[in-house]
C-alpha cells in the first residue's frame, strides 16, 4: 500500500480558495426530487457564484402545485448579517404559476403568513428566482439536462447571483412540482401577480 505521508522537506498541497465539495452541495439541488439520485452522485469543483446580501431571515414557501419553464439550476452563495455566507440552490423559471401558495416569515417576534392562488386562480410570475437551502416535492421535468456548465444557461437579469461558467448546472425545458415546500433566503421576479391575496398575523403553511 502506498503511504500517503508527504516527503519531508516538501512544501504542504495548497487547499484551492473559493471551492466546496460539490459532492455534498448536490444534496441541496432537488433533494427527494426525481434527479437527486443522479445529482449525489455527481463531484466536481467550482468556484460559487457571488453572493448577495440577504436579510439573515429565512422563510417558507409552500404550494399544492408549481409549474412553468423554462427551469435553469446552478449552486450559489447569499450573505446575512456578519457576513455569514450561506450556500443556497439558485432556480430560476422564466414564466411559472403555483397553485395555493403560503408564505411564512418572521418580522422580529412576529410570524406573519401569506396565502394566495386558491379558489381556482393560481399565482403567476414571469422571471422568478428563487434562493433555496431546502426543496422538496414531487417533480417531474421535461428535457432535463444534468451536469451543464452554468456559464452556459440562459438566465434573466434579475437572477441574482448570476451563474459562474465552469460550475455545475441543470436546465429542463419544462417543471411541475407538487406538494412543493422549500426554505428560501431570497424570491425575486419580473411580475408576481397574487389573486385573492390575504396576509395575517400567525397561523402556518401547510
Amino acid at each position: 500500500m502506498a503511504s500517503s505521508e508527504r516527503p519531508s522537506g516538501a512544501p504542504p498541497a495548497a487547499r484551492p480558495q473559493g471551492r466546496v465539495r460539490w459532492r455534498r452541495f448536490a444534496l441541496m439541488l432537488i433533494p427527494s426530487l426525481g434527479a437527486a439520485s443522479a445529482l449525489i452522485g455527481l463531484t466536481a469543483g467550482g468556484v460559487l457564484a457571488d453572493s448577495i446580501s440577504v436579510s439573515g431571515n429565512a422563510f417558507t414557501v409552500t404550494a399544492n402545485k408549481l409549474d412553468g419553464g423554462p427551469f435553469a439550476q446552478y449552486g450559489g452563495l447569499v450573505t446575512g448579517p456578519q457576513n455569514k455566507q450561506q450556500p443556497v440552490a439558485v432556480s430560476v423559471i422564466r414564466s411559472a404559476t403555483l397553485s395555493n401558495l403560503c408564505q411564512t416569515v418572521k418580522v422580529g417576534p412576529i410570524q406573519m403568513t401569506l396565502h394566495a392562488g386558491g379558489h381556482g386562480t393560481p399565482v403567476s410570475a414571469s422571471n422568478l428566482v428563487v434562493d433555496a437551502d431546502q426543496l422538496s416535492g414531487n417533480a417531474t421535468f421535461s428535457n432535463i439536462v444534468i451536469g451543464q456548465d452554468a456559464g452556459t444557461l440562459t438566465v434573466p437579469a434579475n437572477a441574482d447571483p448570476q451563474p459562474i461558467a465552469g460550475t455545475f448546472g441543470e436546465s429542463a425545458s419544462h417543471v411541475t412540482i407538487t406538494s412543493l415546500n422549500q426554505h428560501t433566503w431570497l424570491t425575486t421576479a419580473g411580475t408576481f401577480k397574487l389573486p385573492g391575496l390575504s396576509l395575517g398575523i400567525g397561523g402556518s403553511c401547510p
